[in-house]
Protein backbone atom coordinates (compact mmCIF):
# COMPACT_ATOMS: atom_id res chain seq x y z
CA UNK A 1 0.00 0.00 0.00
CA UNK A 2 1.15 3.26 -1.14
CA UNK A 3 0.94 5.89 1.77
CA UNK A 4 0.98 9.40 1.82
CA UNK A 5 3.90 9.65 3.88
CA UNK A 6 5.85 7.70 0.74
CA UNK A 7 4.47 10.39 -1.57
CA UNK A 8 6.35 13.25 0.63
CA UNK A 9 9.41 10.94 0.35
CA UNK A 10 9.09 10.62 -3.21
CA UNK A 11 8.92 14.19 -4.04
CA UNK A 12 11.86 14.87 -1.72
CA UNK A 13 13.70 12.62 -3.54
CA UNK A 14 12.62 13.92 -7.10
CA UNK A 15 13.68 17.59 -6.07
CA UNK A 16 17.23 16.39 -4.75
CA UNK A 17 16.98 15.44 -0.55
CA UNK A 18 19.43 12.91 0.37
CA UNK A 19 18.66 13.29 4.08
CA UNK A 20 16.57 14.20 6.79
CA UNK A 21 17.16 15.51 10.29
CA UNK A 22 15.44 15.61 13.30
CA UNK A 23 14.22 14.25 16.57
CA UNK A 24 11.31 11.90 15.91
CA UNK A 25 8.28 11.95 18.55
CA UNK A 26 4.77 9.80 18.06
CA UNK A 27 3.28 11.90 15.17
CA UNK A 28 5.85 11.86 12.71
CA UNK A 29 6.51 7.84 12.59
CA UNK A 30 4.98 7.14 9.58
CA UNK A 31 6.22 10.27 7.72
CA UNK A 32 9.79 8.88 8.55
CA UNK A 33 9.30 5.83 7.08
CA UNK A 34 8.07 7.36 4.25
CA UNK A 35 11.10 9.03 3.98
CA UNK A 36 13.75 6.23 4.90
CA UNK A 37 11.50 3.47 2.14
CA UNK A 38 12.24 5.97 -0.54
CA UNK A 39 16.42 6.79 -0.53
CA UNK A 40 16.26 9.42 2.35
CA UNK A 41 18.32 8.83 4.74
CA UNK A 42 17.39 10.34 8.27
CA UNK A 43 20.09 11.86 10.68
CA UNK A 44 19.21 11.53 14.42
CA UNK A 45 20.16 14.96 15.84
CA UNK A 46 20.22 16.38 20.16
CA UNK A 47 18.20 19.14 19.41
CA UNK A 48 15.99 20.14 16.34
CA UNK A 49 17.98 23.63 15.84
CA UNK A 50 20.80 21.41 15.39
CA UNK A 51 19.14 19.36 12.79
CA UNK A 52 18.19 22.55 10.91
CA UNK A 53 22.11 23.80 10.33
CA UNK A 54 22.88 20.06 9.62
CA UNK A 55 20.51 20.27 6.43
CA UNK A 56 22.06 23.69 5.62
CA UNK A 57 25.58 22.57 5.96
CA UNK A 58 25.21 19.58 3.75
CA UNK A 59 22.86 21.48 1.20
CA UNK A 60 26.21 24.50 0.98
CA UNK A 61 28.42 21.49 -0.01
CA UNK A 62 25.81 19.09 -2.37
CA UNK A 63 23.08 20.78 -3.41
CA UNK A 64 20.56 18.91 -1.84
CA UNK A 65 17.18 20.27 -0.46
CA UNK A 66 17.52 20.90 2.98
CA UNK A 67 14.86 18.88 5.02
CA UNK A 68 14.03 19.18 9.01
CA UNK A 69 11.30 16.58 10.71
CA UNK A 70 9.89 17.77 13.74
CA UNK A 71 7.39 16.11 16.14
CA UNK A 72 4.29 18.05 17.06
CA UNK A 73 4.29 20.71 19.84
CA UNK A 74 7.68 21.20 21.52
CA UNK A 75 9.45 19.96 18.22
CA UNK A 76 8.19 22.51 16.28
CA UNK A 77 9.16 25.21 19.23
CA UNK A 78 12.48 23.82 19.31
CA UNK A 79 13.11 24.40 15.66
CA UNK A 80 11.28 28.38 15.43
CA UNK A 81 15.30 29.72 15.53
CA UNK A 82 16.74 28.16 12.62
CA UNK A 83 13.60 27.80 10.60
CA UNK A 84 13.60 32.07 10.94
CA UNK A 85 17.73 31.72 10.13
CA UNK A 86 16.69 30.25 6.62
CA UNK A 87 15.00 32.52 6.18
CA UNK A 88 17.01 35.08 6.79
CA UNK A 89 20.11 33.25 5.49
CA UNK A 90 18.35 32.29 2.18
CA UNK A 91 17.97 28.86 3.11
CA UNK A 92 15.87 26.27 1.12
CA UNK A 93 14.47 24.67 3.74
CA UNK A 94 11.92 22.09 3.86
CA UNK A 95 10.77 21.77 6.93
CA UNK A 96 8.05 18.56 7.89
CA UNK A 97 5.85 18.49 11.17
CA UNK A 98 3.73 16.08 12.73
CA UNK A 99 0.20 17.35 13.51
CA UNK A 100 -2.66 15.72 15.12
CA UNK A 101 -5.58 15.14 12.34
CA UNK A 102 -8.07 18.24 12.04
CA UNK A 103 -10.94 16.22 13.60
CA UNK A 104 -9.39 14.98 16.57
CA UNK A 105 -7.36 18.88 17.39
CA UNK A 106 -11.23 20.30 18.06
CA UNK A 107 -11.13 18.30 21.33
CA UNK A 108 -7.96 17.07 21.86
CA UNK A 109 -5.35 19.68 22.93
CA UNK A 110 -2.54 18.35 24.90
CA UNK A 111 0.99 19.43 23.13
CA UNK A 112 -1.43 21.12 20.05
CA UNK A 113 -0.71 24.38 19.29
CA UNK A 114 -1.35 25.94 15.70
CA UNK A 115 1.90 25.86 14.32
CA UNK A 116 0.90 27.51 11.23
CA UNK A 117 0.24 30.61 12.92
CA UNK A 118 3.49 30.90 14.76
CA UNK A 119 5.72 29.92 12.07
CA UNK A 120 4.39 32.05 9.06
CA UNK A 121 5.95 35.35 10.44
CA UNK A 122 9.40 33.52 9.78
CA UNK A 123 8.30 31.12 6.75
CA UNK A 124 8.41 31.73 2.90
CA UNK A 125 4.83 29.94 3.24
CA UNK A 126 2.93 27.37 5.03
CA UNK A 127 1.23 24.01 3.81
CA UNK A 128 -1.20 21.52 5.56
CA UNK A 129 -1.20 18.76 3.36
CA UNK A 130 -4.63 17.10 2.56
CA UNK A 131 -4.98 13.24 1.65
CA UNK A 132 -5.93 13.04 -2.14
CA UNK A 133 -3.53 16.38 -2.47
CA UNK A 134 -0.57 15.36 -0.83
CA UNK A 135 1.70 15.87 -4.37
CA UNK A 136 0.39 18.79 -5.17
CA UNK A 137 0.94 20.54 -1.98
CA UNK A 138 4.57 19.19 -2.12
CA UNK A 139 5.07 20.44 -5.69
CA UNK A 140 3.82 23.81 -4.23
CA UNK A 141 6.05 23.88 -1.26
CA UNK A 142 9.34 22.62 -3.26
CA UNK A 143 8.60 25.13 -5.88
CA UNK A 144 8.34 28.42 -3.16
CA UNK A 145 11.31 26.95 -0.52
CA UNK A 146 13.68 26.97 -3.97
CA UNK A 147 12.42 29.85 -6.24
CA UNK A 148 13.41 33.44 -6.08
CA UNK A 149 15.37 34.01 -2.88
CA UNK A 150 15.23 30.70 -1.19
CA UNK A 151 13.72 29.93 1.80
CA UNK A 152 12.28 28.17 4.16
CA UNK A 153 8.48 26.50 3.34
CA UNK A 154 6.95 24.47 6.16
CA UNK A 155 4.77 21.36 5.49
CA UNK A 156 2.20 20.66 8.50
CA UNK A 157 1.32 16.78 7.81
CA UNK A 158 -1.73 15.16 9.68
CA UNK A 159 -1.11 11.56 11.09
CA UNK A 160 -3.97 10.38 9.27
CA UNK A 161 -2.43 11.64 5.60
CA UNK A 162 1.04 10.28 6.77
CA UNK A 163 -0.49 7.14 7.32
CA UNK A 164 -3.41 7.01 4.96
CA UNK A 165 -3.46 4.72 1.74
CA UNK A 166 -2.78 7.31 -1.32
CA UNK A 167 -3.30 7.04 -4.83
CA UNK A 168 -2.12 10.70 -6.16
CA UNK A 169 1.39 10.82 -7.69
CA UNK A 170 3.89 13.28 -6.84
CA UNK A 171 3.77 15.78 -8.94
CA UNK A 172 6.97 18.00 -10.11
CA UNK A 173 7.47 21.37 -8.84
CA UNK A 174 7.18 24.00 -11.52
CA UNK A 175 10.86 26.15 -11.09
CA UNK A 176 11.73 29.13 -13.40
CA UNK A 177 15.01 30.76 -13.53
CA UNK A 178 14.80 34.35 -14.47
CA UNK A 179 16.17 35.66 -17.86
CA UNK A 180 17.52 38.78 -18.75
CA UNK A 181 16.09 42.22 -17.87
CA UNK A 182 14.29 44.15 -19.56
CA UNK A 183 16.34 45.71 -22.95
CA UNK A 184 15.65 49.43 -22.00
CA UNK A 185 17.01 49.06 -18.12
CA UNK A 186 19.87 46.93 -20.02
CA UNK A 187 20.65 49.70 -21.91
CA UNK A 188 20.87 51.98 -19.49
CA UNK A 189 23.19 49.69 -17.28
CA UNK A 190 25.47 49.49 -20.16
CA UNK A 191 25.51 53.22 -20.76
CA UNK A 192 26.63 53.51 -17.33
CA UNK A 193 29.06 51.12 -16.96
CA UNK A 194 30.39 52.14 -20.66
CA UNK A 195 31.57 55.58 -19.03
CA UNK A 196 32.44 54.87 -15.75
CA UNK A 197 36.06 54.95 -14.54
CA UNK A 198 35.58 54.50 -10.97
CA UNK A 199 33.32 51.33 -10.58
CA UNK A 200 32.81 49.15 -7.96
CA UNK A 201 30.96 45.90 -7.24
CA UNK A 202 29.37 44.67 -4.12
CA UNK A 203 27.96 40.45 -4.10
CA UNK A 204 25.87 39.23 -1.30
CA UNK A 205 24.47 35.73 -0.81
CA UNK A 206 21.93 35.47 -4.20
CA UNK A 207 25.13 35.43 -6.44
CA UNK A 208 26.18 32.64 -4.54
CA UNK A 209 22.76 30.85 -4.67
CA UNK A 210 23.29 31.30 -8.32
CA UNK A 211 26.87 29.94 -8.34
CA UNK A 212 27.86 32.83 -10.02
CA UNK A 213 31.09 33.15 -8.58
CA UNK A 214 32.79 32.57 -12.30
CA UNK A 215 30.92 34.85 -13.99
CA UNK A 216 31.58 37.30 -11.37
CA UNK A 217 35.20 37.02 -10.80
CA UNK A 218 35.48 36.93 -14.78
CA UNK A 219 33.37 40.31 -15.42
CA UNK A 220 35.68 42.24 -12.40
CA UNK A 221 39.15 40.99 -13.93
CA UNK A 222 37.68 41.58 -18.03
CA UNK A 223 36.52 45.29 -16.47
CA UNK A 224 39.12 46.33 -13.97
CA UNK A 225 36.31 46.41 -11.58
CA UNK A 226 37.26 45.78 -7.81
CA UNK A 227 34.93 43.36 -5.88
CA UNK A 228 33.69 43.83 -2.40
CA UNK A 229 31.68 40.85 -0.95
CA UNK A 230 29.12 39.92 2.06
CA UNK A 231 30.62 37.29 4.74
CA UNK A 232 28.02 35.09 3.40
CA UNK A 233 29.53 35.26 -0.24
CA UNK A 234 33.19 35.33 0.78
CA UNK A 235 35.02 33.56 -1.86
CA UNK A 236 33.17 34.61 -5.02
CA UNK A 237 36.19 36.07 -5.98
CA UNK A 238 39.07 34.21 -4.63
CA UNK A 239 40.54 36.17 -1.72
CA UNK A 240 43.89 36.31 -3.38
CA UNK A 241 43.01 38.29 -6.27
CA UNK A 242 44.54 41.90 -6.32
CA UNK A 243 40.51 42.99 -6.96
CA UNK A 244 39.15 41.43 -4.30
CA UNK A 245 38.43 43.70 -1.37
CA UNK A 246 36.76 40.78 0.78
CA UNK A 247 34.10 40.32 3.34
CA UNK A 248 32.30 43.06 4.79
CA UNK A 249 29.25 44.33 7.13
CA UNK A 250 29.66 43.42 10.45
CA UNK A 251 33.47 44.86 10.98
CA UNK A 252 33.49 49.05 12.25
CA UNK A 253 37.33 48.70 11.11
CA UNK A 254 36.93 47.81 7.52
CA UNK A 255 33.76 49.77 7.19
CA UNK A 256 36.32 53.06 7.42
CA UNK A 257 38.66 51.48 5.19
CA UNK A 258 35.63 50.11 2.73
CA UNK A 259 32.95 53.52 3.04
CA UNK A 260 35.03 56.16 1.94
CA UNK A 261 36.08 54.04 -1.07
CA UNK A 262 32.48 52.95 -2.05
CA UNK A 263 31.98 56.84 -1.72
CA UNK A 264 34.51 57.65 -4.39
CA UNK A 265 33.24 55.27 -6.94
CA UNK A 266 31.20 57.16 -9.76
CA UNK A 267 28.91 53.43 -10.68
CA UNK A 268 28.15 50.92 -8.09
CA UNK A 269 27.12 47.49 -9.31
CA UNK A 270 25.26 45.23 -6.92
CA UNK A 271 25.59 41.56 -8.13
CA UNK A 272 23.44 39.62 -5.85
CA UNK A 273 23.67 42.01 -2.98
CA UNK A 274 20.91 41.61 -0.02
CA UNK A 275 21.73 43.65 2.61
CA UNK A 276 20.34 41.88 5.16
CA UNK A 277 24.14 40.66 6.21
CA UNK A 278 25.34 44.13 7.00
CA UNK A 279 25.56 46.90 9.59
CA UNK A 280 23.24 49.68 10.36
CA UNK A 281 25.60 51.69 8.64
CA UNK A 282 25.59 50.24 5.30
CA UNK A 283 21.68 52.09 4.65
CA UNK A 284 21.98 54.85 2.45
CA UNK A 285 25.79 55.01 1.57
CA UNK A 286 25.26 55.32 -2.02
CA UNK A 287 25.83 59.28 -3.01
CA UNK A 288 23.93 61.27 -5.33
CA UNK A 289 26.19 61.35 -7.75
CA UNK A 290 26.76 57.75 -8.13
CA UNK A 291 24.57 55.30 -10.43
CA UNK A 292 23.66 52.38 -8.65
CA UNK A 293 22.79 49.22 -10.80
CA UNK A 294 21.35 46.13 -8.92
CA UNK A 295 20.80 42.91 -10.49
CA UNK A 296 18.75 40.63 -8.24
CA UNK A 297 16.94 37.63 -8.68
CA UNK A 298 13.53 39.24 -7.14
CA UNK A 299 12.67 42.70 -6.59
CA UNK A 300 14.15 44.36 -3.99
CA UNK A 301 11.77 45.98 -1.19
CA UNK A 302 14.01 46.38 1.68
CA UNK A 303 15.12 50.26 1.72
CA UNK A 304 18.71 49.74 2.89
CA UNK A 305 19.71 51.74 0.07
CA UNK A 306 18.49 52.70 -3.58
CA UNK A 307 18.94 51.44 -6.85
CA UNK A 308 18.90 53.62 -9.93
CA UNK A 309 18.80 50.53 -12.41
CA UNK A 310 16.56 47.91 -11.03
CA UNK A 311 17.47 44.53 -12.97
CA UNK A 312 15.82 41.50 -12.07
CA UNK A 313 17.72 38.78 -13.99
CA UNK A 314 19.67 35.82 -13.71
CA UNK A 315 23.73 37.43 -12.67
CA UNK A 316 25.45 35.04 -15.38
CA UNK A 317 23.28 35.37 -18.20
CA UNK A 318 23.28 39.26 -17.13
CA UNK A 319 26.78 39.86 -16.78
CA UNK A 320 27.56 38.68 -19.93
CA UNK A 321 25.40 41.04 -21.95
CA UNK A 322 27.10 43.62 -19.91
CA UNK A 323 30.18 43.34 -21.01
CA UNK A 324 31.97 46.15 -22.66
CA UNK A 325 34.76 48.45 -23.47
CA UNK A 326 35.97 49.81 -20.10
CA UNK A 327 38.12 52.60 -19.95
CA UNK A 328 41.21 53.08 -17.86
CA UNK A 329 40.05 52.50 -14.23
CA UNK A 330 40.56 53.64 -11.04
CA UNK A 331 44.16 55.27 -12.01
CA UNK A 332 45.22 56.62 -9.03
CA UNK A 333 45.64 53.02 -7.07
CA UNK A 334 42.94 53.66 -4.49
CA UNK A 335 41.74 49.97 -4.45
CA UNK A 336 45.11 48.63 -4.09
CA UNK A 337 45.82 50.97 -1.19
CA UNK A 338 42.39 50.07 0.25
CA UNK A 339 43.02 46.36 0.24
CA UNK A 340 46.64 47.01 1.99
CA UNK A 341 44.62 49.01 4.50
CA UNK A 342 42.68 45.94 5.15
CA UNK A 343 44.98 43.74 5.84
CA UNK A 344 47.38 45.82 7.60
CA UNK A 345 44.49 46.43 9.76
CA UNK A 346 43.71 42.72 10.40
CA UNK A 347 47.40 41.60 10.72
CA UNK A 348 47.14 41.37 14.84
CA UNK A 349 49.56 41.45 17.44
CA UNK A 350 52.29 38.83 17.25
CA UNK A 351 51.16 37.73 20.71
CA UNK A 352 48.83 35.10 21.92
CA UNK A 353 45.83 36.06 21.14
CA UNK A 354 42.59 35.33 18.69
CA UNK A 355 44.38 36.86 15.73
CA UNK A 356 46.91 34.01 16.49
CA UNK A 357 45.01 31.34 16.47
CA UNK A 358 43.30 32.28 13.10
CA UNK A 359 46.59 32.69 11.58
CA UNK A 360 48.21 29.84 12.72
CA UNK A 361 45.21 27.51 11.55
CA UNK A 362 44.95 29.20 8.31
CA UNK A 363 48.90 28.58 7.81
CA UNK A 364 48.41 24.74 9.17
CA UNK A 365 44.88 23.91 7.59
CA UNK A 366 44.20 22.93 3.59
CA UNK A 367 43.12 26.11 1.32
CA UNK A 368 40.24 24.29 0.41
CA UNK A 369 39.07 23.55 4.35
CA UNK A 370 35.40 24.17 4.75
CA UNK A 371 35.23 27.08 8.03
CA UNK A 372 32.46 27.63 9.72
CA UNK A 373 31.62 30.26 12.60
CA UNK A 374 29.45 30.60 15.27
CA UNK A 375 28.21 34.27 16.92
CA UNK A 376 30.69 36.34 18.81
CA UNK A 377 33.85 38.61 18.57
CA UNK A 378 35.67 35.83 17.18
CA UNK A 379 33.46 35.52 13.83
CA UNK A 380 33.82 39.25 13.01
CA UNK A 381 37.63 38.89 13.59
CA UNK A 382 37.84 35.34 11.34
CA UNK A 383 35.64 36.82 8.91
CA UNK A 384 37.62 39.54 8.15
CA UNK A 385 40.68 37.29 8.89
CA UNK A 386 40.31 34.33 7.07
CA UNK A 387 41.29 34.05 3.02
CA UNK A 388 38.17 32.08 1.01
CA UNK A 389 39.99 30.78 -2.33
CA UNK A 390 36.23 29.55 -3.53
CA UNK A 391 32.53 30.38 -2.11
CA UNK A 392 30.44 28.38 0.58
CA UNK A 393 34.00 27.61 2.20
CA UNK A 394 33.16 29.95 5.66
CA UNK A 395 29.65 28.89 6.34
CA UNK A 396 28.14 30.65 8.99
CA UNK A 397 24.48 32.37 10.32
CA UNK A 398 24.94 36.04 8.91
CA UNK A 399 21.70 37.51 8.53
CA UNK A 400 19.91 36.37 11.94
CA UNK A 401 23.49 35.89 13.50
CA UNK A 402 22.10 32.73 15.99
CA UNK A 403 24.33 31.71 18.16
CA UNK A 404 25.29 27.85 18.40
CA UNK A 405 25.18 26.91 14.48
CA UNK A 406 28.85 26.52 13.84
CA UNK A 407 29.20 22.82 14.36
CA UNK A 408 26.27 21.35 13.33
CA UNK A 409 27.00 23.54 10.15
CA UNK A 410 30.34 21.77 10.19
CA UNK A 411 28.69 18.71 10.72
CA UNK A 412 26.29 18.81 7.74
CA UNK A 413 29.49 19.60 5.85
CA UNK A 414 31.31 17.11 6.21
CA UNK A 415 28.61 14.83 5.83
CA UNK A 416 28.14 16.58 2.32
CA UNK A 417 32.28 16.42 1.44
CA UNK A 418 33.59 13.67 3.73
CA UNK A 419 37.21 14.15 1.82
CA UNK A 420 38.11 17.71 2.91
CA UNK A 421 38.73 18.87 6.60
CA UNK A 422 36.30 21.00 8.20
CA UNK A 423 36.71 23.49 11.28
CA UNK A 424 34.45 25.01 13.46
CA UNK A 425 35.43 28.72 15.15
CA UNK A 426 32.82 28.57 18.01
CA UNK A 427 32.92 30.74 21.29
CA UNK A 428 32.87 28.73 24.73
CA UNK A 429 29.59 29.88 25.06
CA UNK A 430 28.10 29.00 21.84
CA UNK A 431 29.53 25.50 22.20
CA UNK A 432 27.73 25.23 25.93
CA UNK A 433 24.33 26.40 23.81
CA UNK A 434 24.68 23.76 21.65
CA UNK A 435 26.93 20.85 23.16
CA UNK A 436 25.05 18.26 22.40
CA UNK A 437 25.49 17.94 19.34
CA UNK A 438 28.91 16.76 20.06
CA UNK A 439 27.20 13.20 20.67
CA UNK A 440 25.98 13.60 17.05
CA UNK A 441 29.58 14.18 15.31
CA UNK A 442 30.41 11.25 17.53
CA UNK A 443 27.64 8.85 16.68
CA UNK A 444 27.84 10.05 13.28
CA UNK A 445 31.67 9.18 12.93
CA UNK A 446 32.16 12.84 11.70
CA UNK A 447 36.16 13.69 12.24
CA UNK A 448 35.35 17.43 12.04
CA UNK A 449 37.89 19.91 14.38
CA UNK A 450 36.17 22.49 16.52
CA UNK A 451 38.29 25.41 17.89
CA UNK A 452 36.56 26.84 21.47
CA UNK A 453 38.03 30.23 21.88
CA UNK A 454 37.93 30.13 25.76
CA UNK A 455 37.91 33.80 27.22
CA UNK A 456 34.43 33.15 30.24
CA UNK A 457 32.87 36.12 28.72
CA UNK A 458 29.92 36.96 25.81
CA UNK A 459 32.81 38.96 24.56
CA UNK A 460 30.99 40.72 22.13
CA UNK A 461 28.20 41.73 24.29
CA UNK A 462 31.04 43.00 27.13
CA UNK A 463 32.41 45.16 24.52
CA UNK A 464 29.19 46.65 23.97
CA UNK A 465 28.59 47.25 27.57
CA UNK A 466 31.48 49.07 28.04
CA UNK A 467 31.50 51.14 25.03
CA UNK A 468 28.45 52.46 26.28
CA UNK A 469 30.00 53.13 29.60
CA UNK A 470 27.45 50.72 31.50
CA UNK A 471 28.13 48.01 34.21
CA UNK A 472 29.35 44.66 33.69
CA UNK A 473 26.46 42.63 33.91
CA UNK A 474 25.34 39.09 33.02
CA UNK A 475 28.35 38.80 30.64
CA UNK A 476 31.10 36.64 32.46
CA UNK A 477 30.94 33.23 33.37
CA UNK A 478 31.67 31.95 37.05
CA UNK A 479 34.70 30.18 37.73
CA UNK A 480 36.43 27.63 37.53
CA UNK A 481 34.41 27.47 34.09
CA UNK A 482 33.70 24.53 31.57
CA UNK A 483 36.77 21.89 30.98
CA UNK A 484 36.20 21.81 27.05
CA UNK A 485 38.67 19.04 26.46
CA UNK A 486 37.34 16.74 28.89
CA UNK A 487 33.25 17.67 27.98
CA UNK A 488 34.77 16.48 24.27
CA UNK A 489 36.45 13.05 25.75
CA UNK A 490 33.51 12.81 27.35
CA UNK A 491 31.56 12.94 24.49
CA UNK A 492 33.78 10.52 22.33
CA UNK A 493 36.33 12.50 20.33
CA UNK A 494 39.35 13.56 21.35
CA UNK A 495 40.20 16.95 23.47
CA UNK A 496 43.01 19.31 23.79
CA UNK A 497 43.90 22.52 25.73
CA UNK A 498 46.02 25.06 24.16
CA UNK A 499 47.69 28.55 25.30
CA UNK A 500 50.38 28.83 22.37
CA UNK A 501 50.34 28.87 18.68
CA UNK A 502 52.98 26.08 18.60
CA UNK A 503 50.50 23.67 20.84
CA UNK A 504 47.50 24.52 18.08
CA UNK A 505 49.77 23.90 15.55
CA UNK A 506 50.73 20.15 16.63
CA UNK A 507 46.95 19.83 17.68
CA UNK A 508 45.24 20.59 14.30
CA UNK A 509 48.01 18.44 12.60
CA UNK A 510 47.16 15.75 14.59
CA UNK A 511 43.10 16.24 13.79
CA UNK A 512 43.57 16.20 10.26
CA UNK A 513 44.61 12.27 10.37
CA UNK A 514 42.42 11.76 13.47
CA UNK A 515 39.10 9.52 12.97
CA UNK A 516 37.54 11.16 15.73
CA UNK A 517 36.33 14.92 16.36
CA UNK A 518 38.70 16.97 17.53
CA UNK A 519 37.99 19.40 20.06
CA UNK A 520 40.95 22.54 20.57
CA UNK A 521 39.96 24.59 23.43
CA UNK A 522 42.50 27.93 22.62
CA UNK A 523 42.50 29.64 25.83
CA UNK A 524 42.99 33.39 25.17
CA UNK A 525 43.34 36.25 27.67
CA UNK A 526 40.52 38.40 28.43
CA UNK A 527 39.36 41.45 26.54
CA UNK A 528 41.70 40.15 23.51
CA UNK A 529 39.13 41.79 21.00
CA UNK A 530 39.78 45.05 21.84
CA UNK A 531 40.56 47.79 18.62
CA UNK A 532 40.67 43.80 16.43
CA UNK A 533 37.48 44.64 14.74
Amino acid sequence: MKTGADIIGKALVQAGATHAFGIPGGEVLALMQGLDANGLRFVLVKHENGGGFMAEGLWHMTGALPVLVATLGPGVANAVNVVANAMQDRVPLIFLTGCVDAAESETYTHQVFDHQAMLRPVVKGSFRLAAGAVGAGMARAIALATSGQPGPVHVDVPIGVAEGEADDTPVSPWSALPGLPPPAAMAKALTALTSAKRPLAIAGVDAVNEAAGPAIAGFCREHGIPLITTYKAKGLMPEADPLCLGGAGLSPKADRILLPLIAEADTILLLGYDPIEMRIGWRNVFGKGQTVIDIAPTCRDHGMHRADVPLIGDLALTLAALRHVALPRWTDGQPIAARAALKAAFSGPETWGPHAVFSTLRAVLPPETVVTADSGAHRILVSQMWDCPAPRLMLQSSGLCTMACAVPLAAGAKLGRPDVPVLAFVGDAGLEMGAGELATLAAQKLPIIVCVLVDHSLTLIEMKQRAGQRRNLGVDFGAPGTDFAALARAFGGHGVDVSDSAALALAAKAALVSDRFTLIAAHIPRRAYDGAF
